[in-house]
């Protein structure tokens, strides 16, 4: 169990950063002490890199908290959450990228996209054809 400052150390985020994260319910101690100081888990470190890693994402506070309540209603599991959050986060900056390179593919002759269709794994075709139809794209060939 951590303290405050010993989190916000760990999570390299200052301890105004932990009050403001826990007042906004982003944050949860997990008991408190005698002395009426917050104590939190490991748990609660790992939360605090996927909220830094959704604020790098560009996700409002407010975007950040629904996410995290909907994870916490899916999977009382920290990891299994994690690894959603880092998923969505993935998937929206692979959504970014094939919306700025798109024009490019559009441009390709069809020998081209045929070369660059074979450079990919299936899976990772498969799943650029899927989010370009998504944004309403068509696929790569």
């Amino acid at each position: 169990m951590y303290r405050i400052g010993q989190l916000a150390g760990l999570a390299d985020v200052s301890s105004r950063t932990i009050d403001f994260y826990t007042k906004k319910g982003l944050l949860h101690p997990e008991r408190r002490t005698n002395t009426n100081y917050r104590l939190y888990s490991e748990d609660a470190l790992e939360r605090i890199k996927r909220i830094e890693m959704l604020k790098r994402e560009k996700y409002t506070l407010e975007e950040i908290k629904e996410i995290l309540d909907r994870l916490d209603k899916v999977s009382g599991e920290e990891h299994f959450s994690g690894k959603i959050t880092s998923l969505q986060a993935h998937m929206k900056q692979l959504e970014k990228e094939l919306k700025e390179i798109h024009p490019y593919i559009e441009k390709l002759k069809p020998n081209q996209a045929k070369n660059v269709f074979k450079v990919l794994t299936p899976q990772s075709a498969a799943c650029i054809e899927a989010i370009l139809l998504l944004l309403g794209k068509g696929p790569l060939m």
